[in-house]
């Protein structure tokens, strides 16, 4: 602190004289006391100041805390909020992607199913168009009825009544297994029932379809009787045989899953018919 500066005041003649009254103070000291007092009086105004700041600085603190608690509960909450939608969506998307893999991944299934059905489809058309060649080949190799010889086949004359025992025997096989080459007494194919039922009376007829289907003599289905052999597929190349009963129906061995049964013709109508009795 600098010291404040000492006025200098011009002395008169009559300063060397003594004078009975007390000596006056000296300016600089009473100088130095304002000062000393200025300052003490600045210092008691700087910790009036301080003391009525720091008296009032719990006041609005006390204030303030209220609305900076709520401000922030506020922001917590919102925050909590968000995380929780934001969880929410992570789950919901989690949960659209499993569907979204698990329906690829059926359907990638599915088309794999579809191709493998597909595949057996097309073998088992190949394989049936490579049935129906190889019977057309065999048709065309098989000898041919010459001319001189007439539209029947050489089968004894059946005597009276054995249509009925014919038929009587089929009717007996009812309910049999049906067997791929089954000539009986329990199991048949198609063409094995109808040659042992016609072996009853004597007639002796070929073993196969085919060669059963042109045995006898040629029928149109319009005139069909009782005990006429149908046949399905061309003459000479029939590929399953029966035989009619009567009223629209006709009797035969027909495959695994029916065995020998009795169905209605106009159901599943022949290709054609032959008379041998």
């Amino acid at each position: 602190m600098e010291e404040p500066l000492v006025p200098l005041v011009p002395m008169s003649h009559t300063a060397h004289i003594r004078s009975h009254r007390k000596p006056r103070r000296n300016a600089p000291s009473l100088a130095m006391r304002a000062g000393v007092a200025g300052g003490v009086l600045s210092t008691l105004a700087v910790a009036a100041a301080a003391g009525s700041a720091s008296a009032a600085e719990p006041v609005t603190q006390t204030m303030e805390l209220p609305t900076l608690t709520a401000d922030l509960a506020t922001q917590v909450a919102q925050s909590a909020d968000a995380t929780q939608q934001t969880a929410a969506n992570y789950e919901l998307q989690a949960e659209r992607d499993a569907a979204a893999a698990k329906a690829a991944k059926q359907a990638k299934a599915d088309l794999a199913d579809a191709k493998k059905k597909a595949e057996a489809k097309k073998k088992a058309e190949a394989a049936r168009k490579a049935a129906a060649a190889d019977a057309v080949s065999r048709s065309s190799a098989r000898t041919v009825l010459s001319a001189s010889a007439s539209t029947s086949t050489n089968v004894a004359a059946p005597a009276s009544g054995s249509m009925a025992t014919v038929i009587a025997f089929l009717k007996a096989q009812v309910g049999d297994a049906y067997v791929m080459g089954g000539t009986g007494p329990n199991a048949w194919d198609c063409s094995g029932l109808v040659q042992a039922a016609f072996k009853q009376v004597g007639v002796d007829l070929p073993r196969v379809s085919q060669d059963q289907s042109v045995s006898g003599t040629p029928v149109s289905l319009s005139n069909v009787q009782v005990g006429d052999i149908l046949y399905w597929g061309s003459a000479g190349s029939a590929y399953h045989v029966g035989v009619y009963i009567g009223n629209g129906q006709y009797l035969d061995a027909a495959n695994p899953s029916k065995g020998v049964v009795i169905q209605d013709l106009s159901g599943y109508p022949a290709t054609g018919a032959v008379r041998v009795l």
